[in-house]
């Protein structure tokens, strides 16, 4: 199946204490991006999607060594509404999406090879990458289907129940859909949330809702979705790094 990959590089990092673009930071000499792109690439997609906003002039000037294509997000209104812009790019794409964050570094290319291969075998038109967290404090969390691989819902922290915060598996904010499928979804989301954006987890209510299979998938390994939120998380993430070569 054809794969084309979405990165989501648009965010400003207000944490970071800095005006320069969340992803274009350092990790041992090196743009967050760069480990992303570096990843994205060893999957041989057919075509990667930087989506674009803070500055992004800036963005895409350091990445000129990749072969991306850009989609700007301006205003940005959430992570559904990021997805959205790269739906001209992908034109009659049918294959499969990986949707992967410009922030997040640390998440190897096999454990996504992983996913994929899950999903097909699932048979299903979207599925989500997920951790078992000791505090999963500020993550969006994971509802399944009596303990099976079957998604009924992702809530964001600020959305959720009681009862859904004493959840432990998190959302990584790295997926996989079918291309039509994705598309299909986001044309009927909405803002009515206490965000007030477009919630690209929504996507996956929806494909719930008319009968169609949503999956998730769980890495053994929850230090590989950490993304860079805070000057601290890039000191770890320099390490976590360093660990891995």
């Amino acid at each position: 199946m054809a794969l084309a990959v979405i990165v989501m590089a648009a965010g400003k990092g207000t944490r970071m204490h800095s005006d320069l673009p969340k992803v274009l930071h350092r990790a041992n000499q090196r743009p967050l991006i760069d480990y992303v792109l570096d990843t994205s690439f060893a999957l041989e997609p057919e075509k990667v999607i930087l989506i674009i906003g803070h500055q992004s002039e800036l963005v895409k000037a350091a990445t000129t060594g990749y072969r991306v294509c850009t989609a700007l997000q301006e205003p940005q209104l959430g992570t559904g509404h990021a997805v959205m812009q790269a739906e001209n790019q992908l034109g009659n794409f049918q294959g499969e999406v990986l949707i992967l964050s410009g922030d997040a570094p640390l998440v190897n290319a096999l454990t996504l090879q992983n996913l994929i291969a899950f999903h097909h075998a699932r048979n299903a038109v979207a599925t989500v990458l997920t951790a078992d967290m000791v505090d999963p404090t500020g993550y969006g969390r994971v509802i399944r289907q009596n303990e099976s691989d079957i998604v009924l819902k992702i809530v964001e922290q600020k959305d959720a129940s009681a009862e859904e915060l004493v959840v432990r598996e998190i959302n990584s904010g790295i997926y996989v859909f079918n291309a039509p499928v994705l598309f299909e979804a986001l044309a009927e989301i909405t803002t009515d949330n206490a965000q007030n954006e477009y919630y690209l987890t929504d996507v996956f209510s929806i494909c719930f809702q008319s009968g169609k299979r949503v999956c998730a998938f769980k890495t053994d390994n929850p230090d590989e979705i950490i993304g860079i939120n805070t000057p601290e998380q890039l000191k770890e993430a320099e390490r976590l790094l360093l660990k891995q070569v």
